[in-house]
Protein backbone atom coordinates (compact mmCIF):
# COMPACT_ATOMS: atom_id res chain seq x y z
CA UNK A 1 0.00 0.00 0.00
CA UNK A 2 1.65 3.21 -1.20
CA UNK A 3 1.31 6.84 -0.18
CA UNK A 4 -0.24 8.87 -3.01
CA UNK A 5 -0.86 12.19 -1.22
CA UNK A 6 -0.14 14.02 2.03
CA UNK A 7 -2.75 16.65 2.84
CA UNK A 8 -2.47 19.51 5.36
CA UNK A 9 -5.65 21.36 6.34
CA UNK A 10 -5.64 24.38 8.72
CA UNK A 11 -8.49 24.72 11.18
CA UNK A 12 -9.33 26.99 14.08
CA UNK A 13 -11.45 26.19 17.15
CA UNK A 14 -11.70 28.62 20.12
CA UNK A 15 -11.09 27.56 23.70
CA UNK A 16 -13.82 28.24 26.24
CA UNK A 17 -11.09 28.79 28.82
CA UNK A 18 -7.61 29.84 27.68
CA UNK A 19 -4.56 28.11 29.11
CA UNK A 20 -1.98 30.56 30.46
CA UNK A 21 1.58 29.62 31.44
CA UNK A 22 5.08 31.08 31.68
CA UNK A 23 5.99 30.84 27.99
CA UNK A 24 2.67 31.79 26.41
CA UNK A 25 -1.11 31.78 26.31
CA UNK A 26 -3.46 29.73 24.11
CA UNK A 27 -6.93 31.10 23.28
CA UNK A 28 -7.60 29.35 19.97
CA UNK A 29 -6.58 25.94 18.63
CA UNK A 30 -5.07 27.02 15.31
CA UNK A 31 -4.03 23.50 14.41
CA UNK A 32 -3.41 21.49 11.23
CA UNK A 33 -5.19 18.28 10.26
CA UNK A 34 -2.84 15.94 8.39
CA UNK A 35 -4.17 13.23 6.09
CA UNK A 36 -2.05 10.55 4.43
CA UNK A 37 -3.84 9.02 1.43
CA UNK A 38 -2.97 5.59 0.02
CA UNK A 39 -3.51 3.95 -3.37
CA UNK A 40 -6.04 1.54 -1.83
CA UNK A 41 -8.26 4.26 -0.40
CA UNK A 42 -7.12 4.04 3.22
CA UNK A 43 -6.58 7.47 4.81
CA UNK A 44 -4.60 8.04 8.01
CA UNK A 45 -5.08 11.17 10.12
CA UNK A 46 -3.24 13.11 12.80
CA UNK A 47 -3.14 16.61 14.27
CA UNK A 48 -0.27 19.13 14.35
CA UNK A 49 -0.54 21.78 17.10
CA UNK A 50 1.90 24.65 16.41
CA UNK A 51 3.58 26.17 19.45
CA UNK A 52 5.69 29.11 18.17
CA UNK A 53 6.88 30.15 21.64
CA UNK A 54 8.20 26.64 22.31
CA UNK A 55 9.39 25.13 19.03
CA UNK A 56 9.17 28.05 16.61
CA UNK A 57 6.43 26.47 14.47
CA UNK A 58 3.39 28.37 13.24
CA UNK A 59 0.27 27.10 11.51
CA UNK A 60 1.43 28.63 8.20
CA UNK A 61 4.87 27.14 8.66
CA UNK A 62 3.48 23.64 9.25
CA UNK A 63 1.29 23.92 6.15
CA UNK A 64 4.21 25.08 4.03
CA UNK A 65 6.72 22.45 5.12
CA UNK A 66 4.26 19.57 4.75
CA UNK A 67 2.93 20.69 1.37
CA UNK A 68 6.18 21.79 -0.27
CA UNK A 69 8.92 19.77 1.45
CA UNK A 70 7.59 16.60 3.10
CA UNK A 71 4.79 15.50 0.75
CA UNK A 72 6.95 15.31 -2.40
CA UNK A 73 9.51 13.18 -0.55
CA UNK A 74 6.96 10.67 0.75
CA UNK A 75 4.71 10.05 -2.24
CA UNK A 76 5.40 6.56 -3.58
CA UNK A 77 6.67 5.10 -0.30
CA UNK A 78 4.81 2.23 1.35
CA UNK A 79 3.27 2.47 4.81
CA UNK A 80 5.87 0.06 6.20
CA UNK A 81 8.87 2.11 5.05
CA UNK A 82 8.76 4.12 8.27
CA UNK A 83 12.54 4.30 8.63
CA UNK A 84 12.79 5.75 5.14
CA UNK A 85 10.09 8.26 6.08
CA UNK A 86 11.99 9.21 9.24
CA UNK A 87 15.26 9.61 7.35
CA UNK A 88 13.67 11.86 4.75
CA UNK A 89 11.85 14.01 7.29
CA UNK A 90 15.10 14.33 9.27
CA UNK A 91 16.78 16.09 6.37
CA UNK A 92 14.79 19.16 7.40
CA UNK A 93 15.89 20.88 10.59
CA UNK A 94 13.26 21.54 13.26
CA UNK A 95 9.53 21.36 12.48
CA UNK A 96 8.82 18.71 15.17
CA UNK A 97 5.01 19.01 15.20
CA UNK A 98 4.80 18.81 11.40
CA UNK A 99 7.05 15.74 11.30
CA UNK A 100 5.18 14.10 14.18
CA UNK A 101 1.77 14.53 12.55
CA UNK A 102 2.94 13.03 9.26
CA UNK A 103 4.49 10.08 11.10
CA UNK A 104 1.36 9.43 13.19
CA UNK A 105 -0.96 9.66 10.18
CA UNK A 106 1.14 6.97 8.49
CA UNK A 107 0.85 4.74 11.57
CA UNK A 108 -2.90 5.36 11.63
CA UNK A 109 -3.18 4.34 7.98
CA UNK A 110 -1.09 1.23 8.64
CA UNK A 111 -3.29 0.20 11.56
CA UNK A 112 -6.43 0.75 9.51
CA UNK A 113 -5.04 -1.35 6.66
CA UNK A 114 -4.16 -4.22 9.02
CA UNK A 115 -7.30 -3.99 11.14
CA UNK A 116 -5.20 -3.36 14.27
CA UNK A 117 -5.07 -0.44 16.69
CA UNK A 118 -1.92 1.68 16.88
CA UNK A 119 -1.71 0.66 20.55
CA UNK A 120 -1.59 -3.00 19.52
CA UNK A 121 1.04 -2.29 16.84
CA UNK A 122 3.23 -0.45 19.35
CA UNK A 123 3.01 -2.83 22.31
CA UNK A 124 -0.56 -3.43 23.45
CA UNK A 125 0.04 -3.19 27.20
CA UNK A 126 -3.44 -1.90 28.12
CA UNK A 127 -6.42 -0.04 26.66
CA UNK A 128 -6.59 2.99 28.97
CA UNK A 129 -4.64 5.50 31.03
CA UNK A 130 -5.23 7.52 34.17
CA UNK A 131 -5.58 11.23 33.39
CA UNK A 132 -3.68 14.23 34.70
CA UNK A 133 -5.12 17.72 34.16
CA UNK A 134 -3.07 20.87 33.61
CA UNK A 135 -4.06 23.92 35.64
CA UNK A 136 -3.03 27.21 34.01
CA UNK A 137 -2.29 30.55 35.69
CA UNK A 138 -5.11 31.97 37.77
CA UNK A 139 -5.87 32.89 41.36
CA UNK A 140 -5.64 30.16 44.00
CA UNK A 141 -9.41 30.28 44.47
CA UNK A 142 -10.20 29.79 40.78
CA UNK A 143 -7.63 27.04 40.33
CA UNK A 144 -9.10 25.18 43.30
CA UNK A 145 -12.56 25.52 41.74
CA UNK A 146 -11.28 24.14 38.43
CA UNK A 147 -9.69 21.20 40.21
CA UNK A 148 -12.97 20.56 42.04
CA UNK A 149 -14.79 20.46 38.70
CA UNK A 150 -12.30 18.00 37.25
CA UNK A 151 -12.71 15.74 40.28
CA UNK A 152 -16.50 15.96 40.36
CA UNK A 153 -17.20 15.64 36.63
CA UNK A 154 -14.38 13.42 35.43
CA UNK A 155 -12.84 11.73 38.47
CA UNK A 156 -9.41 13.21 37.73
CA UNK A 157 -7.15 13.29 40.78
CA UNK A 158 -3.74 14.19 39.35
CA UNK A 159 -2.94 17.82 38.54
CA UNK A 160 0.00 19.48 36.84
CA UNK A 161 0.13 23.05 38.14
CA UNK A 162 1.64 25.70 35.87
CA UNK A 163 4.20 27.84 37.71
CA UNK A 164 6.94 30.27 36.70
CA UNK A 165 5.44 33.65 37.52
CA UNK A 166 7.21 36.37 39.43
CA UNK A 167 7.14 36.71 42.34
CA UNK A 168 7.16 32.96 42.87
CA UNK A 169 4.76 33.21 45.81
CA UNK A 170 1.95 33.72 43.26
CA UNK A 171 2.44 30.08 42.29
CA UNK A 172 3.54 28.53 45.56
CA UNK A 173 0.33 29.92 47.10
CA UNK A 174 -1.71 28.09 44.44
CA UNK A 175 -0.01 24.75 45.07
CA UNK A 176 -0.44 25.16 48.81
CA UNK A 177 -4.13 26.04 48.37
CA UNK A 178 -4.66 22.89 46.30
CA UNK A 179 -2.94 20.70 48.88
CA UNK A 180 -4.85 22.28 51.75
CA UNK A 181 -8.18 21.88 49.95
CA UNK A 182 -7.73 18.26 48.80
CA UNK A 183 -5.13 16.90 51.19
CA UNK A 184 -3.49 13.76 49.87
CA UNK A 185 -6.54 12.65 47.92
CA UNK A 186 -4.86 14.22 44.85
CA UNK A 187 -1.38 14.07 43.32
CA UNK A 188 0.31 17.36 42.42
CA UNK A 189 3.34 18.36 40.38
CA UNK A 190 4.57 21.64 38.93
CA UNK A 191 5.68 22.85 35.51
CA UNK A 192 7.60 26.11 35.13
CA UNK A 193 7.93 26.27 31.33
CA UNK A 194 11.39 27.78 31.89
CA UNK A 195 9.88 30.81 33.65
CA UNK A 196 12.22 31.00 36.65
CA UNK A 197 15.97 31.14 37.06
CA UNK A 198 17.70 28.24 38.76
CA UNK A 199 17.96 30.21 42.01
CA UNK A 200 14.28 31.24 41.92
CA UNK A 201 13.34 27.63 41.23
CA UNK A 202 15.35 26.36 44.18
CA UNK A 203 13.73 28.88 46.53
CA UNK A 204 10.23 28.05 45.26
CA UNK A 205 10.81 24.32 45.65
CA UNK A 206 12.02 24.87 49.23
CA UNK A 207 8.81 26.79 49.95
CA UNK A 208 6.83 23.83 48.63
CA UNK A 209 9.01 21.22 50.30
CA UNK A 210 6.22 20.09 52.64
CA UNK A 211 3.59 19.66 49.88
CA UNK A 212 4.62 16.18 48.71
CA UNK A 213 4.99 16.94 44.99
CA UNK A 214 5.43 14.16 42.45
CA UNK A 215 7.69 16.03 40.03
CA UNK A 216 9.09 19.38 38.99
CA UNK A 217 9.17 20.11 35.24
CA UNK A 218 11.26 22.59 33.24
CA UNK A 219 11.45 25.14 36.04
CA UNK A 220 14.39 26.95 34.45
CA UNK A 221 15.95 27.02 30.96
CA UNK A 222 18.06 24.07 29.88
CA UNK A 223 20.60 26.37 28.23
CA UNK A 224 21.53 27.62 31.70
CA UNK A 225 23.62 24.46 31.80
CA UNK A 226 25.41 24.86 35.12
CA UNK A 227 22.43 26.45 36.88
CA UNK A 228 20.13 23.66 35.78
CA UNK A 229 22.54 20.93 36.92
CA UNK A 230 22.91 22.70 40.26
CA UNK A 231 19.14 22.95 40.65
CA UNK A 232 18.51 19.28 39.83
CA UNK A 233 21.15 18.28 42.38
CA UNK A 234 19.20 20.19 45.07
CA UNK A 235 15.85 18.49 44.50
CA UNK A 236 14.38 15.46 46.22
CA UNK A 237 11.77 14.88 43.48
CA UNK A 238 12.36 13.84 39.85
CA UNK A 239 13.02 16.75 37.49
CA UNK A 240 11.18 16.34 34.17
CA UNK A 241 12.74 17.56 30.94
CA UNK A 242 10.08 18.54 28.42
CA UNK A 243 10.79 21.29 25.88
CA UNK A 244 14.49 20.48 26.18
CA UNK A 245 14.11 16.88 24.94
CA UNK A 246 12.63 17.03 21.45
CA UNK A 247 14.92 14.24 20.14
CA UNK A 248 16.51 11.08 21.57
CA UNK A 249 19.89 12.83 21.37
CA UNK A 250 18.60 15.63 23.58
CA UNK A 251 17.27 13.07 26.06
CA UNK A 252 20.74 11.57 26.31
CA UNK A 253 22.34 15.00 26.73
CA UNK A 254 19.99 16.16 29.48
CA UNK A 255 19.99 12.93 31.49
CA UNK A 256 23.69 12.10 31.26
CA UNK A 257 24.57 15.75 31.84
CA UNK A 258 22.65 15.79 35.13
CA UNK A 259 20.02 18.26 33.92
CA UNK A 260 17.03 15.92 34.17
CA UNK A 261 15.96 12.77 36.00
CA UNK A 262 12.65 12.16 34.17
CA UNK A 263 11.32 12.67 30.63
CA UNK A 264 8.05 13.94 29.18
CA UNK A 265 7.03 12.14 25.99
CA UNK A 266 4.78 14.11 23.66
CA UNK A 267 3.56 12.36 20.55
CA UNK A 268 2.70 15.78 19.11
CA UNK A 269 6.45 16.47 19.13
CA UNK A 270 8.05 13.08 18.35
CA UNK A 271 5.24 11.16 16.66
CA UNK A 272 5.02 7.43 17.26
CA UNK A 273 8.34 6.48 15.71
CA UNK A 274 10.36 9.09 17.60
CA UNK A 275 8.40 8.63 20.83
CA UNK A 276 9.13 4.91 20.74
CA UNK A 277 12.84 5.69 20.51
CA UNK A 278 12.61 8.15 23.39
CA UNK A 279 10.66 5.61 25.46
CA UNK A 280 13.19 2.83 24.92
CA UNK A 281 16.09 5.19 25.61
CA UNK A 282 14.53 6.42 28.85
CA UNK A 283 13.87 2.84 29.89
CA UNK A 284 17.49 1.96 29.22
CA UNK A 285 18.74 4.98 31.14
CA UNK A 286 16.46 4.15 34.07
CA UNK A 287 14.54 7.42 34.16
CA UNK A 288 10.80 7.88 34.67
CA UNK A 289 8.55 8.96 31.82
CA UNK A 290 5.25 10.80 31.73
CA UNK A 291 2.94 11.34 28.79
CA UNK A 292 2.81 15.08 28.17
CA UNK A 293 0.29 17.32 26.40
CA UNK A 294 0.93 19.96 23.75
CA UNK A 295 -2.52 21.44 24.39
CA UNK A 296 -3.80 18.89 21.89
CA UNK A 297 -7.31 18.60 20.58
CA UNK A 298 -9.15 15.30 20.75
CA UNK A 299 -7.34 13.85 17.74
CA UNK A 300 -3.97 14.69 19.27
CA UNK A 301 -5.13 13.29 22.60
CA UNK A 302 -6.18 10.05 20.89
CA UNK A 303 -2.60 9.84 19.61
CA UNK A 304 -1.18 10.38 23.10
CA UNK A 305 -3.34 7.77 24.82
CA UNK A 306 -2.75 5.29 21.99
CA UNK A 307 0.99 5.51 22.57
CA UNK A 308 0.86 5.74 26.37
CA UNK A 309 -1.38 2.68 26.71
CA UNK A 310 1.04 0.61 24.62
CA UNK A 311 3.76 0.41 27.31
CA UNK A 312 3.90 -0.45 30.99
CA UNK A 313 6.29 2.38 31.89
CA UNK A 314 4.13 5.10 30.30
CA UNK A 315 1.12 3.88 32.30
CA UNK A 316 2.73 4.11 35.72
CA UNK A 317 1.86 7.78 35.99
CA UNK A 318 -1.27 9.61 34.90
CA UNK A 319 -0.97 11.09 31.40
CA UNK A 320 -1.78 14.69 30.51
CA UNK A 321 -4.86 13.88 28.42
CA UNK A 322 -7.59 16.36 29.32
CA UNK A 323 -6.94 19.81 27.90
CA UNK A 324 -9.35 19.22 25.03
CA UNK A 325 -12.06 19.66 27.67
CA UNK A 326 -11.51 23.41 27.42
CA UNK A 327 -12.12 23.53 23.65
CA UNK A 328 -15.50 24.79 22.46
CA UNK A 329 -15.78 21.96 19.91
CA UNK A 330 -13.68 19.38 18.09
CA UNK A 331 -13.45 17.43 14.83
CA UNK A 332 -14.23 13.85 15.87
CA UNK A 333 -17.49 12.08 15.04
CA UNK A 334 -17.44 10.37 18.47
CA UNK A 335 -15.95 12.60 21.20
CA UNK A 336 -13.41 11.26 23.66
CA UNK A 337 -14.81 10.67 27.14
CA UNK A 338 -12.96 10.72 30.46
CA UNK A 339 -14.67 8.59 33.10
CA UNK A 340 -13.56 7.78 36.64
CA UNK A 341 -10.29 9.57 35.97
CA UNK A 342 -9.38 7.39 32.98
CA UNK A 343 -9.32 7.79 29.21
CA UNK A 344 -9.82 4.66 27.13
CA UNK A 345 -8.07 4.13 23.81
CA UNK A 346 -10.76 4.59 21.14
CA UNK A 347 -11.80 1.14 19.88
CA UNK A 348 -11.15 0.27 16.27
CA UNK A 349 -8.23 0.03 13.85
CA UNK A 350 -5.52 2.68 13.72
CA UNK A 351 -6.34 5.49 16.12
CA UNK A 352 -9.98 4.37 16.27
CA UNK A 353 -11.33 7.83 15.43
CA UNK A 354 -13.06 9.46 12.46
CA UNK A 355 -13.18 13.09 11.34
CA UNK A 356 -16.61 14.71 11.14
CA UNK A 357 -16.80 16.18 7.62
CA UNK A 358 -19.33 18.85 8.59
CA UNK A 359 -17.25 20.06 11.52
CA UNK A 360 -14.11 20.12 9.43
CA UNK A 361 -15.93 22.22 6.81
CA UNK A 362 -17.09 24.58 9.56
CA UNK A 363 -13.70 25.12 11.19
CA UNK A 364 -11.18 24.85 8.35
CA UNK A 365 -9.68 28.18 7.43
CA UNK A 366 -8.50 27.58 3.86
CA UNK A 367 -11.91 27.67 2.17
Amino acid sequence: MKIIAVEAIPFSIPYTKPLKFASGEVYVADHVLVRVHTDEGVVGVAEAPPRPYTYGETQDGILAVIRTVFAPQLIGLTLTEREVVTARLSRTVGNPAAKAAVDMAIWDALGRSLGLSVTALLGGYTDRMRVSHMLGFDTPERMVVEAERMIDEFGIRTFKVKVGRRPARLDTAVVRALRERFGHTVDLYVDGNRGWSAAESARAMREMGDLDLLFAEELCPADDVLGRRWLVSQLDVPFIADESVTTPAEVTREVLGGSATAISIKTARTGFTGSRRVHHLAEGLGVEVVMGNQIDGQLGTACSVSFGAAYESTCRRAGELSNFLDMSDDLLTVPLSIRDGELQVPPGPGLGVEIDADKLARYRTDN
